[in-house]
């Protein structure tokens, strides 16, 4: 990571923090009701408009920061680096390598004067006739 892209990060922190403290800062839609009633007094400090307008703005302004450092950060992962991404890509292999062993590029020649002889199959044996004896009795 070089110092551009931990400038980035910070600054997107940065913005992430301050988004989240102007949104809990801001009133919501139903807090002018309680104006009718004299609660519209005290959010003077801003003018007569209230904060409102000012903090929306600001808001506004820090979302479009936000989303401008996300952006910067996304182009910033996608790029290649030049250090190495593996630790096999460290790993300083020498100039002289051995060269490995040339393989044969055609079979061994078959011999065709000797015959291989099959061993031939045994004869079927007829089944053993099934012969019924007659039950003996005995006195």
């Amino acid at each position: 990571m070089n110092w551009l892209h931990s400038a980035v990060v910070i600054f997107h922190l940065l913005i992430a923090a301050a988004i989240v403290a102007l949104v809990l800062l801001q009133r919501g839609k139903g807090a002018d009701a309680g104006a009718g009633f004299g609660a519209g007094a005290s959010g003077t400090v801003f003018g007569a408009r209230g904060s409102a307008s000012f903090l929306s703005r600001t808001t506004a302004t820090l979302a479009a920061l936000f989303i401008a450092t996300s952006l910067t950060l996304a182009y910033l992962g996608g790029r290649p680096t030049e250090a190495p991404k593996s630790v096999i890509d460290r790993v300083n292999l020498p100039d002289s390598a051995p060269a490995l062993p040339a393989t044969p590029t055609t079979p061994p020649a078959a011999t065709t004067d000797q015959a291989v002889e099959l061993p031939a199959e045994p004869a079927p044996q007829p089944a053993p006739e099934a012969t019924q004896s007659e039950p003996t009795q005995q006195q």
